[in-house]
């Protein structure tokens, strides 16, 4: 295992967000105007975002936000599903945007030839990586800035991603002539590295709930909404880490026969909440720990009425601050489960960071 400071670059870089995030809110942010310095194209109607792996829950991530604040119709497309396509959306005044931490992901690079090759469309990268392949092929270009990422499991580059798509989806408000909207969305940003910082002080809690995940057999992650990339991300990063046969899910298709999976096992049932829980969600939980007793977890938002055996939470102003604060918790969990395992986090057997030919 890799040790920086006798700590896993996994550990270190999970610290490092507190530092990345103003970085890049000091880049991308006109401290005189408050204007966003990204450069996108005018008159954008669709968006069309490919990615893969954690790159892909952020492109999944940004679709709701994308829709939520901006009004822009999005949809997000895995690149490897992409290149299988027969026909690849060619609607005036789309933008597709290709995400990879990289820039050398092969899948994305082959999909990102195929839009240029056969639409007159513009493309944008996100990408941790400049003057990457991705880079030099696209028209429009935003760097995360997070550097170098040791750690095989994606922590810095995804919430540098995370944040990215926010901004782009502020700016797409400020090109549509609705500037003032922005101003409070950009001012909470600058308290999401208090608030990660926060998510860090609750270390003790989330050792505590790691000891417990490690002993069990069924472990589901479930979410509503925005959330569900992250669901989706924190089973990934534990998968990565720990090798468990962990899986993501939205609450209400869950409850369409994949609960059976909690029958007759040890079984733990984590649920992300990022704002208050619908009433549907909160009779779906009830309902899961009345009929199968699982081992019932919120991260986030919790309004008391699910009947739960854990919860972690940080208290935050909005949303986009509850995403921060729940990344870093899953980060976190993901890295003690793993410890707790005794597996080596910064060099899972078999992965590689880079996504080449020979690895696809």
């Amino acid at each position: 295992m890799f040790f920086k400071n006798n700590k896993t670059y996994m550990e270190v870089e999970i610290v490092e967000q507190t530092k990345i995030i103003p970085y890049i809110l000091m880049k991308y942010i006109n401290p005189q105007t408050g204007e966003i310095k990204i450069d996108i194209p005018q008159e954008i109607k669709k968006i069309v975002l490919v990615a893969s792996g954690s790159s892909y829950h952020c492109a999944r991530f940004a679709v709701d936000l994308v829709e939520k604040i901006s009004k822009i119709e999005s949809r997000a497309i895995y690149s490897s599903e992409f290149l299988l396509k027969s026909i690849i959306p060619n609607d005036e005044n789309t933008l597709y945007i290709f995400i990879t931490q990289s820039g050398e992901t092969s899948d994305t690079i082959k999909a990102a030839e195929r839009v240029k090759k056969e639409t007159n469309l513009p493309i944008l990268c996100i990408t941790n990586k400049e003057e990457s392949t991705i880079w030099n092929m696209c028209d429009y270009k935003i760097a995360c800035f997070a550097g170098e990422e040791h750690g095989i499991a994606a922590t810095k580059s995804f919430t540098s991603q995370m944040l990215c798509l926010i901004l782009l989806s502020l700016k797409l408000i400020e090109n549509s002539g609705q500037k003032e909207v922005t101003k409070q969305y950009k001012d909470s940003l600058f308290h999401i590295p208090a608030i990660m910082e926060k998510a860090i002080a609750k270390r003790k809690d989330i050792k505590s709930f790691a000891k417990h995940l490690a002993k069990q057999d069924i472990v589901v992650i479930t979410a509503d909404g925005i959330s569900y990339s992250l669901a989706k991300e924190g089973a990934l990063k534990i998968k990565e880490t720990s090798y468990k046969n962990i899986s993501a899910a939205i609450l209400g298709e869950f409850m369409h026969g994949h609960v059976a999976v909690l029958n007759n096992k040890k079984s733990t049932v984590i649920f992300i909440s990022v704002d208050k829980i619908s009433e549907r969600s909160v009779n779906n939980l009830n309902k899961i720990k009345t009929d199968y007793n699982p081992y019932l977890t919120v991260i986030g938002v919790n309004n008391n009425s699910v009947n739960t055996n854990f919860q972690i939470n940080v208290e935050c102003e909005n949303v986009i601050q509850q995403l921060f604060a729940n990344v870093i918790i899953l980060q976190l969990l993901a890295l003690e489960t793993a410890l707790k395992l005794k597996r080596n986090v910064d060099n899972p057997k078999g992965l590689h960071k880079v996504v080449t030919d020979s690895a696809i």
